[in-house]
């Protein structure tokens, strides 16, 4: 009797230590499936000793990892630790699929079927995508869905590669109302670029802003790891890969249409703040006033008419190529009009470029009832565009297809990106905003279609891009085209040719003004010929 009443006194001692301790638990009860050992027992490495630690001291835990360094499995471990010591114990695990979310609930149920039987847990279900215990405790796996969480009283919500999860932001303020009562949040993932919801949740984590605890593992942090292998992940991996899955960059992960170390050299070179933020809402941003010497452009995106969407525009200096204005904010189309026919009006009777897809009609109709002249026009074929100002030009737009505004197609949209990124390979812009930088961050191709990232906004850079195209080949030929007529009528002067008996000859005002000629007794004004 004396040596089975020891040997439930050692179990229920080695039990209490196992409910105190994850640590002890988990290296001494838990086992895991390796890649190529099958199951073995989990022993912890130190970095994940302190990582687990530092779960049980933090409700909410951000980790940005390097891969293969057994986070999830060790996620899973500290969760069925919290269920089989707790009641009504409720884990969520959300995933980019189901299937990924499923793996981190299976790692569960492994390490739950070798357990000694007086540590176990009656189970009341146990499938693919679930286990619950009679004690209320249970973990679920799914998909991410933007109410994924919701109805759910959480005790443990977990993110699996979270910045990979689209939507991912409308899932964690659904999940909050669940969470306020005390539940914990795991956020793990490699990184996936900068701006979306996971890096900017890790910025805040380390700037201690948002109340949660960052925990960074680089791979030089696993003791089996050395630079051979780093090595090896580059050949394997490439160095952007490698640089994503191995070195926890986040500056050089993602799939950014704009080279990050770009738009980084542009944050910390060009960025600055505006020397006046005004307009009725203070979203016009201003880097320059007017300069009565120089030509600008203002192009502009409007916005659809959907509440996640913004109207933008630019004020560019044509010649530089330097952005001097910029507004993004809520206007109706008649108000957004009215807008840019003023803002246009200021810098100098600005060339006005309006994008008129969808609802920028309305605000094109609204511009040309303002009657400003100085209205974009191009043909949908692209052989034709019309920068001028001139009432008598509308005869020849009609002719040739030409409507108002800049349209976004198939086949100008390429263009338009394309060039885009040439100004910025180039460097050859000077950009001042940080709304506009932090825009370039989340646009990222997504298949073969340059757009951003879910729940982003691309309006700053689309209106941009537009701006940038029309410079570097509306306004590039018809620059063309004047200096040619300059060359042209330079050559008629210095030949001294007389036409008709209109006086182009050395008796003619040329030598002086060489946009002057001599009909009967006066001079008269050559330049309508390059308007």
């Amino acid at each position: 009797m004396s040596q089975k009443k020891s040997l439930k006194d050692i179990i229920k001692l080695e039990y209490q230590k196992c409910a105190q301790d994850p640590i002890h638990f988990m290296k001494k009860y838990c086992m895991i499936q390796h890649p190529v050992r099958g199951k073995i027992q989990f022993h912890l490495y130190p970095f994940q000793e302190k990582t687990l630690t530092q779960f049980t001291e933090h409700r909410y835990n951000v980790i940005l990892k390097s891969r293969q360094t057994g986070i999830s499995t060790l996620t899973a471990g500290f969760a069925l630790w919290k269920m089989l010591f707790n009641q009504d114990f409720n884990v969520l695990v959300i995933a980019t699929k189901q299937e990924v979310a499923k793996n981190l609930v299976t790692k569960v149920r492994v390490m739950n079927q070798y357990l000694p039987s007086w540590l176990k847990q009656n189970t009341v279900e146990d499938n693919k995508l679930s286990l619950r215990y009679s004690n209320g405790s249970q973990i679920k796996a799914t998909s991410a869905a933007g109410d994924a969480g919701r109805s759910e009283a959480l005790s443990l919500l977990v993110f699996d590669e979270a910045a990979f999860i689209d939507k991912i932001e409308d899932i964690w303020v659904s999940a909050q109302s669940t969470l306020s009562t005390g539940g914990n949040a795991i956020i793990l993932s490699t990184p996936n670029g900068v701006g979306n919801f996971f890096h900017k949740t890790w910025v805040g984590a380390e700037e201690e802003v948002n109340g949660f605890n960052p925990i960074r593992l680089h791979w030089s942090v696993h003791p089996e790891r050395n630079q051979g292998w780093r090595d090896e992940q580059e050949i394997l991996l490439g160095v952007k890969g490698a640089a994503q899955e191995c070195d926890c960059d986040f500056v050089s992960s993602g799939d950014s249409v704009i080279d990050p170390q770009l738009l980084q050299f542009y944050k910390e070179t060009y960025v600055q703040e505006p020397i006046e933020k005004t307009g009725f809402d203070g979203n016009l941003w201003k880097w320059e006033y007017p300069n009565y010497n120089k030509a600008y452009m203002v192009v502009a995106d409007v916005a659809r008419g959907d509440s996640t969407d913004y109207s933008a525009c630019h004020v560019i200096d044509i010649e530089s190529a330097t952005q001097v204005a910029e507004y993004k904010g809520k206007l109706d189309t008649k108000d957004f009009g009215n807008f840019l026919v003023s803002l246009a009006t200021d810098y100098n009777q600005a060339l006005l470029v309006i994008e008129n897809a969808n609802i920028g009609w309305a605000v094109l109709q609204q511009v040309i009832d303002r009657g400003y002249l100085n209205t974009f026009y191009m043909s949908k074929d692209l052989k034709y565009v019309d920068v001028e100002n001139q009432l008598h030009n509308k005869h020849n737009r009609e002719e040739r297809g030409m409507v108002a505004g800049f349209s976004t197609t198939s086949k100008t949209r390429p263009l338009i990106i394309s060039k885009l990124d040439d100004y910025f390979r180039d460097k050859s812009i000077t950009i001042r905003s940080e709304r506009l930088i932090a825009e370039l961050f989340t646009f990222i191709w997504k298949g073969n279609r340059a757009q951003a990232m879910q729940g982003y906004n691309d309006d700053l850079t689309m209106s941009l891009a537009i701006g940038l195209w029309v410079r570097d080949t509306a306004l590039r030929l018809r620059q063309e085209g004047i200096d040619l007529t300059k060359q042209a009528l330079g050559g008629i002067g210095a030949h001294s040719l007389d036409v008709g008996g209109m006086g182009f000859g050395g008796n003619s005002s040329m030598e002086d003004d060489p946009w002057k000629m001599r009909v009967g007794d006066s001079n008269e004004d050559l330049t309508w010929l390059i308007k």
